[in-house]
């Protein structure tokens, strides 16, 4: 029996050059058998209707053409549900299909994985920070790279990641590390000056950078990532290792796994914003807690 398959589109990916890459794709799915629709949304919220519209009608898989923003917004989706979530990395990092060990660079191989509907459950996460509730599948931040991320949505230009880089040259010139206090599993509690702290589902965010790198996403467990205060000239010494997951062998670093992590921040002038797989959620103090099992992926 051919697959009914919902592909969900982000025009804005790449640039906007996701919309090119598109058809060889839907060509390939189709000669694979599968029944297509496309929802190609006008904004975030259109197209969260429409994919929430979709799932009710009960497809064998919503699959995500895009990067990890889009995946996040077909989270809210399926997560649930018995619809599997299919993913085509089409976007800027897509550490979240790095994560799943998906194909990525080749859309077309991406295509034939979606086309096999072998599926496995994965878990996602549930935030909540300020008067917004969400689900995320990666990783929630908040701190130093968050403040990144309100300034480069604040530019025009440069495009692409060029906003991201002069984004952050800004923010580095007058960020101080922020009082933060943690709180894992509703006991234990720690209060320290930060540079950021993550809290993962995943590995990896940012387009790579392996913040928790030892974060699996069915273990049940969040992974939670303190960069303590640093001077600037430590802090850009350190960054590059994040790539690499070397950074957790700094002294400044510290690392717990637990299913319910708080995270709240002393007033400094400046709002801090949790973003979650790279889409802005609200201002701490924000809730994550794991949901186990809640995502089936095909894999």
């Amino acid at each position: 029996m051919s697959p009914q398959l919902v592909l969900l589109v982000n025009p804005a990916a790449r640039g906007g050059r996701t919309l090119r890459l598109l058809e060889p794709v839907a060509r390939r799915l189709r000669a694979g058998g599968a029944e297509l629709s496309v929802i190609v949304g006008v904004d975030a919220a259109d197209t969260l209707e429409r994919a929430c519209t979709a799932v009710s009608e009960r497809p064998d898989a919503l699959v995500a053409f895009g990067g990890d923003g889009l995946v996040h917004l077909a989270v809210q989706a399926v997560a649930g549900t018995d619809v599997p979530l299919g993913i085509i990395p089409a976007g800027t990092g897509n550490d979240i299909a790095a994560a799943l060990g998906l194909p990525r660079g080749d859309l077309v191989a991406a295509a034939r994985t979606v086309l096999r509907m072998k599926s496995r459950l994965v878990d996602a996460a549930h935030i909540r920070a300020g008067a917004v509730e969400e689900l995320f599948a990666g990783v929630v931040c908040c701190g130093f790279d968050s403040r990144v991320n309100e300034r480069a949505n604040r530019r025009t230009w440069p495009p692409g990641m060029g906003r991201y880089v002069v984004a952050m040259a800004q923010e580095l010139r007058s960020f101080r590390p922020i009082p933060f206090r943690v709180t894992f599993d509703e006991d234990e509690v720690i209060e320290r000056e930060a540079m950021l702290v993550a809290v993962a589902n995943t590995r990896s965010y940012g387009a790579g950078m392996r913040v928790c790198p030892d974060a699996v996403p069915d273990d049940g467990l969040l992974d939670v990532m303190v960069l303590g205060a640093m001077s600037k000239g430590e802090f850009l010494r350190v960054f590059p290792s994040v790539y690499r997951g070397t950074h957790v062998g700094h002294p400044a670093v510290s690392l717990r796994r637990a299913r319910i992590v708080q995270v709240a921040a002393a007033d400094t002038g400046d709002e801090t914003v949790a973003y979650a797989d790279g889409e802005r959620v609200g201002p701490v103090p924000m809730r994550c807690e794991v949901r186990p099992g809640a995502l089936r992926v095909i894999v």
